[in-house]
């Protein structure tokens, strides 16, 4: 009776999910097709690009397991990600001709400017994100009644749409993006031993895999996170007041501040199983 229970639960929560990520993608494409937002286009570019790699993947390594496709597909996103992340920083730098490059990291130009490719990077990972919702919904790839990874889509999207739509605060996300550097190890981990390379504590990459894990865990994920907390707070009198910027910025850091702490309890936990 209770598993029953449970499985009714899980189902409401899909369900739950499934039309909030409807109605997510009725409001952009209402954006690009009513609207005439096309520089919002680049987000079905992303999902097409993903749902692609979701499709060809399991022929080229002849693997159809579900769980072992989406996680291939999240080590192209953030190794994609990761790359654009740090072309757009060192792009700006160098078009910066030697400015001081901490001007780059003011206020007004990651709230109100946008670099260089910055927009279409961010609209890319959006459609990201909505691929890998809608992946993990069809496919049954979660559990529990809250599940902390639909939650956490769920709340990018919402956060990284309404930046969009907006056209603020866009050079902000860029950088929370830096955290896909240490996605990369992440995943790229979980995909050498979901292939069944488990058993190698001795190999050199397995070594160097993990210490790259835990360098970008620290410096990518936690440190930059509150840099952007602490930059944010000091910062909170030059929003305008009564916006809803502020506010949801620092809703979203904390929310991934406290995903940073789970993340690491579970890196020291599998510390032993490399």
């Amino acid at each position: 009776m209770a598993m029953g229970s449970g499985f009714n639960q899980e189902t409401k929560t899909g369900a739950f999910f499934m039309a909030t990520l409807l109605i997510w993608v009725f409001s952009v494409l209402w954006e690009i097709l009513i609207n005439k937002r096309k520089e919002l286009f680049p987000i079905v570019l992303g999902f097409i690009f993903y749902q692609s790699a979701n499709w060809v993947i399991p022929k080229l390594l002849r693997n159809p397991d579900p769980l072992f496709v989406n996680t291939c597909v999240s080590l192209l996103h953030s190794s994609t990600t990761s790359a654009s992340v740090l072309f757009i920083l060192v792009n700006q730098s160098m078009l910066s001709n030697g400015v001081n490059v901490n001007q780059m990291f003011e206020h007004s130009q990651l709230v109100e400017h946008t670099w260089p490719w910055a927009f279409t990077a961010l609209c890319f990972s959006c459609g990201y994100f909505a691929y890998d919702q809608l992946d993990m919904l069809l496919n049954r790839l979660y559990s529990g009644w809250i599940p902390s990874i639909l939650l956490h889509h769920f709340l990018l999207l919402i956060c990284f749409t309404l930046a969009l739509y907006r056209n603020v605060a866009i050079n902000y996300l860029i950088l929370t993006l830096i955290c896909e550097l240490h996605s990369v190890f992440l995943h790229l981990r979980k995909v050498r031993r979901m292939a069944g390379f488990r058993d190698c504590n001795g190999s050199i990459f397995v070594k160097v895999e993990w210490v790259l894990n835990w360098a970008t865990f620290v410096l990518a994920r936690v440190v930059s996170h509150i840099l952007i907390t602490v930059k944010l707070i000091r910062d909170a009198s030059k929003f305008d007041k009564g916006g809803v910027e502020l506010p949801l910025a620092l809703f979203g850091m904390a929310g991934m501040n406290l995903l940073n702490t789970f993340l690491g309890i579970d890196l020291l936990k599998l510390t032993g199983e490399r």
